[in-house]
């Protein structure tokens, strides 16, 4: 008798209770709490490492989980020379599953009830000036489709503070009445933005003379999408991030360009032009006026610059 291999004998077996605990909260976070696929995908590499480590413990059940043993889970983490913002978002994870596990009646006790995550240090989002912005968008220029709707992707990016995602997510019956765009951002949480004049001429360049020619090309596949590839397929993050990096390059831009650096400006500039917090807190999509708030300390910090070169007291 021919004995299987060990790898198909692996790959056959049924799951641990371990692995179908995970399962279930994966499955929760993404049907239940309708999170990105990216953010699910960070909770599944998360959980693999812990539930490694657990293996090594000789643990077998999530109910055999202790306080004491994420203390030594957390100290395990911080031995790996890993950043506190990723010590923390692992063990962020950790704690939910945890929760998750005590509501669902899977396990007894919420073992990390009281797990403390190190202080993330505060990281203030990276803007650029006005003038760098618009040198990295008049790049873009010229007839051809291709210039056509880079140009439209990088006025709508600076003009609705869109996460790459959600621009390359982008329904052309998303573009309501040439005037404003909506977006879905986490969650599946939609919001309207205005569009300025730029954006809006550039949209409708595009719309009228590139659009069309690039969805011949895809024979109707990706019909439905905004921003497409020289193949007639919707744009991707990386072609997005692609189109930004090489606009940066001709711009000959000294700061780092990421597709970021364009919600954080639209953000930044909006403040210092003097924009509500909680105006810009919608424009952005985010959950928390705080997360918001950060944009206020880098629009300070610049007016203390600008303090501390000019006035003749200062130094």
């Amino acid at each position: 008798m021919v004995e299987a291999p060990a790898a198909a004998l692996e790959e056959h077996r049924p799951p641990t209770r371990i692995e179908r605990d995970v399962t279930a909260y994966l499955r929760y976070a993404g049907l239940e709490r309708r999170l990105a696929q990216n953010t699910v995908a960070s909770y599944r590499r998360d959980l693999a490492t812990y539930t490694d480590w657990l293996g090594d413990q000789g643990i077998v059940s999530l109910d055999d989980v202790v306080p004491a043993t994420l203390s030594a889970y957390a100290k395990h983490l911080g031995e790996q020379g890993l950043a506190a913002a990723s010590v923390s978002r692992m063990l962020g994870t950790v704690r939910q599953l945890h929760r998750f596990l005590q509501v669902e009646g899977r396990t007894q006790t919420d073992a990390a009830r009281e797990l403390r995550t190190p202080k993330k240090p505060l990281r203030l989002p990276k803007a650029i000036p006005q003038a760098d912005v618009t040198a990295l968008i008049e790049t873009a220029s010229g007839d051809d489709i291709v210039a056509l709707r880079d140009r439209a992707l990088l006025e709508l990016l600076y003009a609705t503070g869109a996460r790459v995602s959600e621009a390359v997510d982008l329904d052309v019956d998303d573009v309501v009445d040439q005037e404003i765009v909506r977006l879905t951002g986490k969650g599946d949480k939609q919001r309207i933005v205005p569009l300025g004049s730029y954006a809006r001429t550039a949209l409708d360049a595009y719309l009228v003379r590139a659009r069309p020619a690039l969805a011949n090309r895809g024979k109707g596949r990706d019909a439905a999408a905004l921003f497409l590839g020289v193949r007639g397929q919707r744009v991707s993050r990386q072609n997005a991030w692609l189109i930004i990096k090489k606009a940066a390059e001709r711009a000959e831009l000294t700061a780092p360009v990421s597709p970021h650096t364009l919600r954080h400006s639209f953000a930044t500039h909006l403040l210092e032009g003097g924009a509500d917090v909680r105006v810009v807190q919608e424009l952005l999509g985010h959950a928390s006026v705080a997360t918001t708030q950060l944009y206020t300390l880098v629009t300070a910090d610049t007016l203390r610059d600008v303090y501390t070169q000019a006035h003749p007291r200062a130094r």
